[in-house]
């Protein structure tokens, strides 16, 4: 990627530009870091030993729990590093690598999201059908597939980003290096910058969210109309419960950043959304889904239990 920029780094100003809450968010941080990786590395390795979990849904949700560690690696560990640094600084691949590391994740766990939606459609509308629809070739293809788009679609970002001119002020008002706050500081046009955000990724943001929700819809639609179970109903009204509260969890804060004009965009509005979908979000994912999934719990305990 060469770059036509005078500047080699940048400063990330983080979450707050007052020094005096610094400690107490660096605790307040480590703490939210350490339970996602201790509640996502827990519900992976349990999906991975124990054998009882080895299907579709739970293949997805591995899947997710990796992910939502690797999410918030990408700026956890620099905004803690900030918060005990005087400088500040990241270098210009560095700034570049982040970005692309963060859009890539962020649009595969957009990806995936909608895809464990409709694993749950074709369980709960086609059970019959369900052990041939979805095979673990074709479960392996899906995760393959939402992992290359969402790396191509943010090595489009992280190019385009990189070949930007920066040659004033290299302070970012974020707590990591993301497209909009970089093109507020660049010199040249970022009119296609501009339209490949606005465009490009709110299609990869919007259209997962359209197809989760039909999927939910038709879901719904069937437990009431064809389901005489009460049980039946609870039980599929719970699994899907839990996944539909991650989806308004990451998608709420992601549509409202990418999909709105960026004249209206807040500084420190931005940085408080990126904190509910980058850090908050990973972190509270495997508790929805330990609290409100029995097989989880159940398999927890098993474990639990050898261990002690």
């Amino acid at each position: 990627m060469s770059n036509q920029t005078s500047v080699t780094e940048f400063f990330l100003l983080g979450v707050t530009d007052i020094q005096e809450p610094q400690p107490f968010l660096f605790a307040v941080f480590i703490t939210i870091y350490f339970v996602n990786i201790t509640g996502n590395g827990s519900i992976l390795m349990i999906i991975i030993s124990d054998p009882k979990l080895h299907s579709p849904m739970y293949f997805f949700l591995g899947n997710l729990a990796c992910l939502d560690i690797c999410y918030s690696t990408v700026t956890l560990p620099k905004m803690l590093e900030n918060f005990l640094s005087i400088s500040k600084a990241i270098s210009f691949l560095g700034c570049i690598t982040q970005l692309h590391f963060f859009h890539f994740l962020g649009t595969t766990e957009s990806l995936l999201l909608a895809v464990m939606a409709f694993d749950r459609f074709v369980a709960i509308c086609k059970p019959l059908h369900y052990s041939v629809i979805m095979n673990r070739q074709v479960c392996v293809l899906m995760a393959v597939t939402i992992w290359t788009i969402a790396f191509l679609h943010a090595l489009l970002h992280s190019i385009m980003t990189s070949r930007l001119r920066f040659c004033g002020s290299n302070h970012i008002h974020h707590f990591f290096c993301d497209v909009k706050p970089l093109l507020d500081l660049a010199c040249g046009d970022t009119e296609l910058n501009l339209w490949l955000l606005n465009t490009v990724t709110g299609t990869i943001a919007s259209v997962p969210f359209l197809l989760t929700f039909l999927s939910y819809f038709y879901i719904i639609a069937y437990l009431f109309l064809k389901t005489r179970s009460c049980s039946m109903l609870h039980k599929a009204l719970s699994t899907c419960a839990s996944h539909f509260m991650v989806v308004i969890l990451f998608y709420a804060p992601v549509i409202f950043t990418y999909i709105r004009p960026t004249s209206s965009s807040s500084l420190d509005q931005d940085r408080v959304i990126a904190i509910m979908y980058s850090v908050v979000t990973p972190a509270l994912n495997p508790l929805i889904y330990t609290l409100r999934n029995k097989e989880v719990r159940s398999a927890l305990t098993r474990k639990m239990r050898r261990w002690l």
